[in-house]
């Protein structure tokens, strides 16, 4: 998406945040050695299994998450933590009748709900810096004891043609009886931690509540290995002193307010969940059976250990405000830590946190502001400590059972030396609470804006060498680390270059030249793994679109029939042409990579001709365009040679479009291998039938140069299709698949394999991926983007000779240009407040959308209802649903078109 250049960080003034950056760039100040990098879930997932069957969400389920100590990470309620998830501070709440001590969201796991895993906790992410040097997050807590049976049980019962029952279902917000717990942090130093927690009763009688501000040490020691031994904390002179952690220096946690001070140990209650002798005195559910149990031998008298809490208890007026004050620093730091120089630090990182998102987007109104800067911050609190090894997870531990011998034979043994230790951005903290590559490209996009060095880290993170197998593929998530995912490396690299030079002045193409490196790595795995039979058909297989096609598409059918995949192709023609961008832009300072610009010229070429030519003309006998609907489609290819395609208009049929880009006379003059048609005149000589070459591949308007796998007249047939409210375009965007689905679902049968799909524009209607996402008719942010970049990019090249109706049939004729900022200004009202004063995303809860304290606040979930703009799937998807942040600068420098 094309930005016009911002004012550069050297001129005028600039806010403190970004002295910050600049010091921990420049390694002058560790800016970002704490952060808010606790998870927000850690059980249920992959690399805390060690089950025999592999269930990751019943081996490890809710219920032992307070009593059972993890192995490679720590988990809680809008905390923090340090890089290495060595220390950790997070909150525990109790209202005096939960039947659990409040310490981390609740969510359902992938078998109990009707449409998979799915939170239901309420909380928010409202302020953050790029240093986090202010953070401020929400959390909702009922007064009355929360319902998890409830969910659990109407959950149970509902099918999949009914929507998820949620926490406010339940009747528990009802007069607003619920607290507002605001946790707040801000930084006098690197190390120096303000703490400030407010929790304001809404309700309309008096209600009780305890906070339980909470301090604890991974454990790290209790797996067998040298040097990994257990530091007690203890208490003195009312606060609690941390040892030093490797170099992580000797802290002090103090609590403005008198509290009890309660020790116990981060270890695992055996007894409880085991029925076997616990190898410790004290367990790490101590807290919880101390307070809910009234068991007072859970805690520490000695008042040591390895995990600390000061509980304080007030009962709350209707209105009234009850705010709690802590430090977290080091211990030789011998300022008076609270007073008024805590007030003016805690004022002063709030101001500084405004002037910053006010200097990245100037002018921006108030709705627009507060959607676009709760987007980004967001995207910095779902930056989260990841770790595990996976060669010590299938070898297991010294002083731990053996894993089960079986895992040396899947395919996460195939990645034995991947080794992750750092703070990754992970789509949802709670849902999605690990990295996912191709999400990840879109939050690298996103943080370019305000974070270039986080960006460039991000988006080479996973290709890096403790991450990419021997073969130079690139793991996809933990739960399929071989899966492909679409590849847009290149395309992420490329636009936080541009994007950093733009708002900068800074070319880095030291950054680019490093990506190019491992890309061109990756590039080979792609064009030695995907490529079946030398014919430049790449199925690919999952590629991130999870339920969009009427059979799954990983697998062949049961007659041995392979799903041909038209975005497959297209994602490698997409690919080419991305890392030939790169290698153009990198020969302006360094020739010699004009050479390779050569190759993705012609891989390009040969995809474009594999998915475009003839039936007649193809070396496989198919076509994946279908010239009687327009459209591009997946093919069955049968094993005696025949084929059929599967009809559907889906997203997997626009991905063609995504393949284009485009240079002007100056450039090719200097690359003349970019001048297809002479660099390739001896390819297409050697053509029998070379007319599709001739007409299609290297043509020229107004001194630019097209690359693109659509030809003008299938584009327009495309868009015609594209623009349709009653096909692809929403009120909110585009559709993963066609409205016409709606009425005539699509069905095919081949042999005993007979399925059928239907446009479903809310939750997933089939249990095919565990049912938790759906790309049969919502909107998805990430491949509008993609979508809207490529309009642009196509408009480039043609200007106003390419017009489209928009919407079709209204006689509206507008260039791909602005019909790309209409596609905007639809998924933007997504959170912006309508006529009505509503906010689509929040659907029909009228608390959402009618209450103050209720309706600013803004999720970014992981896609939106096709006909309706309600939120659905993950409710914190801020990564890469925080590209409307970038959609909303774009509309406010263009607001005309």
């Amino acid at each position: 998406m094309t930005s016009s250049p911002a004012k550069s960080i050297d001129q005028g003034l600039k806010p403190a945040e970004l002295q910050r950056i600049s010091e921990r760039d420049q390694g002058l100040e560790p800016w970002s050695l704490w952060g808010s990098y606790l998870p927000e879930r850690q059980w249920g997932t992959v690399r805390e299994d060690y089950s025999a069957d592999g269930d990751a969400w019943s081996s490890f389920p809710h219920d032992h998450a307070r009593s059972r100590v993890y192995r490679w990470g720590e988990d809680g309620l809008l905390g923090i933590c340090d890089e290495q998830c060595r220390l950790c501070f997070s909150l525990a709440l109790w209202n005096g009748v939960d039947p659990i001590l409040k310490e981390r969201p609740f969510g359902l796991a992938n078998q109990e709900g009707n449409h998979g895993e799915d939170i239901k906790d309420y909380y928010f992410h409202i302020d953050n810096t790029p240093t986090h040097s202010f953070m401020r997050g929400l959390y909702k807590y009922p007064q009355a004891a929360f319902p998890y049976q409830h969910l659990l049980e109407e959950n149970g019962r509902r099918g999949r043609d009914v929507p998820e029952f949620e926490l406010v279902d339940t009747g528990t917000f009802d007069q607003n009886r619920y607290f507002d717990v605001f946790i707040e942090y801000a930084k006098a130093s690197s190390t120096d931690i303000l703490i400030r927690i407010r929790a304001v009763n809404r309700g309309p009688d008096p209600a009780p509540i305890h906070l339980l501000p909470t301090v604890w040490l991974r454990n790290t020691w209790a797996w067998g290995y040298p040097g990994e031994v257990r530091k007690p904390m203890s208490l003195e002179n009312d606060r609690v002193l941390i040892p030093q952690l490797a170099d992580l220096p000797a802290c002090e946690l103090l609590c403005k307010e008198t509290g009890q001070w309660l020790f116990t140990d981060n270890e695992t209650n055996y007894q409880r969940l085991f029925n076997q002798p616990n190898t410790t005195p004290y367990q790490k559910d101590g807290f919880h059976r101390f307070l809910i149990g009234s068991e007072h031998g859970a805690i520490n008298p000695d008042q040591n250990g390895t995990k600390a809490a000061c509980l304080l208890q007030r009962t709350l007026a209707p209105g009234e405000e009850w705010c709690l004050e802590l430090r977290l620093r080091p211990c030789d730091n011998t300022d008076e830590p609270f007073g008024v120089e805590f007030d003016n630090i805690f004022f002063a990182r709030e101001k500084e946190c405004q002037e910053f998102n006010e200097y990245c987007t100037p002018g921006l109104s108030g709705d627009q502001s507060l959607i676009h800067n709760t987007a980004l911050a967001g995207l910095l609190w779902c930056k989260k400590y990841y770790g595990w090894s996976v060669g010590r997870w299938l070898e297991g531990d010294p002083t731990q059972e053996k894993p089960p011998e079986g895992r040396r034979f899947t395919e996460t043994a195939r990645w034995d030396r991947l080794h992750a230790h750092q703070v990754i951005s992970m789509p949802d903290a709670w849902e999605y609470p690990y990295f996912c590559q191709w999400d990840l490209m879109f939050h690298a996009v996103a943080f370019a804006t305000l974070d270039p060095a986080t960006a460039k880290e991000q988006c080479m993170l996973l290709r890096s060498p403790h991450y990419t197998n021997p073969t130079a593929q690139t793991p996809a998530y933990e739960w399929a680390l071989s899966d492909p995912n679409p590849p847009i490396g290149a395309w992420a690299a490329m636009r936080i270059f541009q994007i950093e030079e733009r708002q900068t002045g800074n070319r880095d193409t030291m950054f680019l030249a490093s990506s190019m490196r491992k890309l061109l790595l990756e590039y080979g795995w792609w064009a030695n793994r995907n490529a079946r039979d030398g014919d430049n058909i790449f199925d690919g297989g999952f590629l991130g679109l999870d339920n969009i096609a009427v059979f799954d598409r990983r697998f062949p059918l049961r007659d041995g029939s392979r799903i041909e995949q038209c975005d497959g192709t297209a994602w490698m023609a997409s690919l080419s042409l991305n890392m030939l961008n790169i290698a153009v832009e990198l020969s302006k300072d360094v020739p010699g990579y004009s050479d390779i610009c050569e190759r993705f010229v012609y891989d390009f070429s040969l995809l474009a001709i594999t998915l475009n030519s003839p039936a007649s003309q193809s070396a496989h006998g198919f076509v994946n365009w279908d010239e009687d609907d327009g459209f591009y489609y997946d093919v069955l290819k049968r094993p005696d040679g025949s084929s059929a395609y599967l009809r559907t208009r889906s997203l997997s049929g626009l991905i063609p479009m995504l393949a284009v880009a485009s240079f002007d006379r100056e450039t090719v003059d200097r690359l003349p291998v970019l001048d297809v048609k002479s660099s390739l005149a001896w390819f297409v000589h050697e053509r029998t039938s070379p007319t599709w070459l001739e007409h299609n591949l290297g043509k020229w308007n107004n001194d630019r140069l097209l690359f693109t796998l659509v030809p003008t007249d299938r584009l327009r047939r495309i868009c015609e299709r594209l623009f349709d409210e009653e096909e692809f375009l929403s009120p909110y965007g585009i559709r993963g698949l066609s409205k016409v689905y709606e009425s005539d679902p699509y069905s095919f049968t081949e042999g005993a394999d007979s399925e059928q799909l239907a446009y479903s524009p809310g939750d997933s209607p089939v249990g095919m991926f565990g049912g938790n996402s759906n790309w049969r008719g919502p909107v998805w942010m990430p491949l509008n983007f993609l979508i809207i970049e490529s309009l642009q990019k196509y408009a480039h090249f043609y200007g106003d000779n390419f017009k489209v109706e928009f919407p079709a049939r209204s006689g509206n004729w507008i260039n791909l240009w602005e019909a790309s900022l209409e596609l905007e200004k639809r998924l933007v009202s997504i959170f912006t407040r309508n006529q009505d004063g509503q906010r689509p995303f929040n659907g029909d809860v009228q608390l959402f959308q009618e209450d103050p304290h209720w309706r600013d606040l803004i999720a970014f979930n992981e896609y939106f209802h096709g006909d309706h703009g309600r939120g659905m799937g993950a409710s914190h998807q801020t990564g890469w649903t925080a590209m409307v942040a970038k959609m909303i600068t774009q509309l406010n420098r263009y607001p005309n078109g």
